[in-house]
């Protein structure tokens, strides 16, 4: 497999959130100007706890990889692999956790909002060939497997993970490795390792003994800066210099009546000298509160100080870590219940422990605590509506098995179609979900209603995970419209991806074409491929035919970071591809994976896919691309004829050609498959003269789905 990189990357790209700028505003670029508060160390030999989303987030973008075209999960995967191995080689043991939900209090939903929209912002540049920085949908999917492939202690926290962490690392006595700002205040005797500065690619032989060259950050050495000041301000000093809780007029309240420097790069140091003056947190509140509400302070300063006292315990570890348990006996402890939202707290314990050990989508919180989700935004064509729409439907049952009770949900019909599609009906109140989504480059809110097929009427959260398999089986498949015996001899790791793509064709707008679907599939095979060769004893490692045609595909990959001739409509129907594969994924990890869980590394290539498209739509024929080895075309004509029959018709030998145009069909008329202008030239290559029979009937099946739908 060829990972591609690319030589435009620069820090500046990379999201704010990988820099540090999550956290206390302008601390982190005050540390790294400031390199003395930093300390060389060789790592090795420790445990070490990692923030694991500043982790993916940080090995994401500073590896260069694809984000314009739906991101390069197998390239990612193979770069975390190495980042681990790199840990393994010099005894460091890793702790990985991760952020979940959403707060409960929703102090911290103003930002959250605030970042969805920058990123709306930030993704509607990259479609458009501009810089930008967008996580593509399926990076901590990818993430958490490998982690699961390597056997890496994970944990998902209830909602964000930095006390968590802290408090583990605290306990332990160990580092922490993360890229958050906050972690410039709370005392750890291990310090904190900031990633940029942990050179893992640099591992050092050092003798006999290998160590990963890093810069550690200690408190102590930090307050000793600024006339040994006390380490107990330092709290104080984050809420007033700004983080996420903190409103920003405070902030800019403070340093306007305190009369310190306004230029960016010396408020911080500025701030850090003025609290140096004081012996404690106590003084120094009330010398803040002074200037921020006047010597006679009233209800604006009562106020205030609870703002300030409230996000000063944010910093306050506990002298206990509960997870010190959980990863000393595993998956399997029993949930612990003190301290989590009452809706959480009343949940049965198979899904707590799911929660906990992140085999189950941290969206499960949202919904259960909030009744609330924010749809994460892709690159796609801002134009048109959120790639999010396509996935509607399995949403709704998602939000309908989590919040349903065993009487059944309103009457109602959802968007995709399949058997016993149509919903059960009780006398109840429907239930229905905030959702916060892109509507044009807006974050708009919606409200959802929940939705269940006929199936899973009698279904009750608290008893899922005894639900027979058949039963839980029935709930998936008519969720994503597909009857069971279309699958045929569909290998076990690509049914779900098979039956979202069914479910894909049907819901896309604009509607997928011919040639899109054929590139899902070949780029399925290619995975499948990959994945067998990487198993010890499969044969197909050892079939030179394989690696050949491998290399072959690896070949016909766009160059990543390319601006020129950008296909918005291709970018847009993937990402809505891509955003059924997480909504399916999601429920199928609810209902205990009836299916089994795909790896979701080798699903979808956006490079590979945007490349072998453009060639199927130039009149290329796939057995062409998968010739050298009978294995990987008899692996894609199985799975066309999956994807053919569930459509509602059997595939004969011809109908695996490709299509020879670029047109996209719809109710029986042609047109063009991108809206308004935005489509590369990539768009319109060279088409064949004749339109193939897969083509002719492609537009038959949607005709006949067309007119059911009217």
């Amino acid at each position: 497999m060829a990972v591609p990189v690319t030589s435009e990357f620069c820090l500046s790209c990379v999201p704010r959130c990988t820099q540090g700028i999550m956290g206390i505003h302008g601390l982190t670029s005050y540390v790294e100007e400031n390199r003395h508060f930093l300390s060389d160390v060789k790592l090795r030999d420790t445990q070490l706890v990692i923030d694991g989303c500043s982790l993916y987030f940080n090995l994401y973008f500073t590896s260069g990889l694809d984000q314009q075209r739906g991101g390069d999960y197998d390239a990612f995967a193979a770069h975390v692999r190495h980042f681990f191995s790199a840990l393994f080689s010099c005894g460091v043991r890793p702790f990985v956790l991760l952020d979940g939900g959403m707060d409960e209090s929703d102090r911290k939903f103003p930002t959250l909002r605030q970042r969805a929209q920058r990123s709306i912002k930030e993704a509607d540049a990259l479609s458009h060939g501009a810089h930008g920085a967008v996580l593509p949908l399926l990076v901590r999917e990818v993430f958490k497997q490998v982690l699961s492939e390597l056997a890496v202690p994970l944990y998902q926290c209830v909602s964000e993970a930095d006390l968590e962490v802290a408090a583990l690392a605290g306990q332990w006595g160990c580092p922490v490795l993360t890229n958050d700002s906050d972690f410039f205040i709370f005392d750890l005797r291990g310090g904190y390792l900031p990633i940029r500065f942990f050179h893992w690619e640099g591992v050092d032989a050092g003798g006999d003994r290998r160590y990963i060259p890093a810069r550690r950050y200690a408190v102590n050495r930090f307050c000793s800066h600024f006339s040994h000041m006390s380490k107990r301000l330092l709290p104080l000093f984050a809420v007033v210099a700004g983080n996420d809780y903190t409103p920003a007029r405070t902030t800019q309240d403070f340093f306007s009546r305190a009369g310190l420097a306004a230029a960016p790069g010396r408020r911080i140091d500025a701030l850090l000298r003025w609290f140096s003056r004081f012996r404690g947190p106590e003084e120094a509140l009330e010398e803040v509160l002074e200037l921020l509400a006047g010597r006679r302070g009233g209800q604006k300063a009562a106020g205030l100080r609870s703002l300030l006292t409230r996000g000063m315990l944010d910093y306050q570890l506990p002298p206990h870590s509960p997870l010190s348990r959980f990863f000393a006996e595993g998956p399997s402890t029993p949930p612990e219940r003190q301290g989590l939202p009452a809706a959480l707290a009343s949940q049965p314990d198979w899904l707590l422990r799911g929660l906990a050990a992140g085999t189950l989508p941290s969206l499960v919180q949202d919904v259960l605590v909030l009744r609330r989700t924010m749809m994460i935004p892709q690159v796609e064509n801002g134009r048109l509506p959120s790639g999010h729409r396509a996935s509607l439907a399995i949403r709704q049952v998602f939000y309908g098995l989590l919040l349903q009770g065993p009487r059944g949900s309103p009457a109602g019909r959802g968007r995709g179609r399949g058997p016993q599609r149509e919903t059960s009906s009780s006398n109840s109140a429907p239930c229905a979900v905030e959702e916060y989504d892109r509507q044009d480059l807006d974050l708009r809110r919606t409200s959802v209603d929940i939705k269940l097929p006929k199936t899973a009427a009698q279904l009750h959260l608290k008893h899922l995970d005894r639900v027979p398999l058949p039963g839980r089986l029935q709930v998936l498949l008519d969720t994503l419209g597909v009857e069971e015996q279309a699958l045929g001899a569909v290998p076990a790791w690509l049914a779900l991806p098979v039956c979202v793509t069914i479910f894909w064709v049907r819901n896309a707008k604009p509607r997928a074409t011919p040639t899109q679907m054929q590139a899902l599939l070949l780029g399925f095979t290619y995975g499948e491929m990959n994945r067998r060769r990487c198993l010890a004893g499969d044969p197909v490692s050892s079939r030179p035919g394989v690696a050949s045609l491998l290399g072959r595909l690896d070949k016909m990959r766009v160059t990543v970071g390319e601006r020129r001739n950008l296909d918005r409509g291709l970018i847009h129907t993937f990402s809505q591809w891509q955003s059924c594969m997480w909504a399916g994924l999601c429920v199928n990890q609810l209902l205990c994976r009836p299916l089994h869980e795909p790896h979701c590394a080798w699903l979808f290539s956006g490079t590979l896919l945007h490349g072998v498209e453009l060639l199927l739509r130039q009149g290329t024929r796939p057995e062409s691309l998968l010739a050298g080895d009978a294995l990987p075309a008899q692996l894609y004509s199985c799975l066309l004829d999956a994807v053919l029959r569930a459509l509602g018709e059997e595939s004969t030998p011809s109908s695996s050609s490709a299509s020879s145009s670029s047109r996209n069909v719809h109710g029986g008329r042609t047109r063009p498959r991108g809206r308004g202008r935005g489509r590369g030239r990539g768009s319109r290559g060279p088409r064949a003269a004749a339109t193939s029979d897969l083509e002719n009937r492609f537009a038959l099946l949607m005709s006949e789905e067309d007119e059911d739908e009217e």
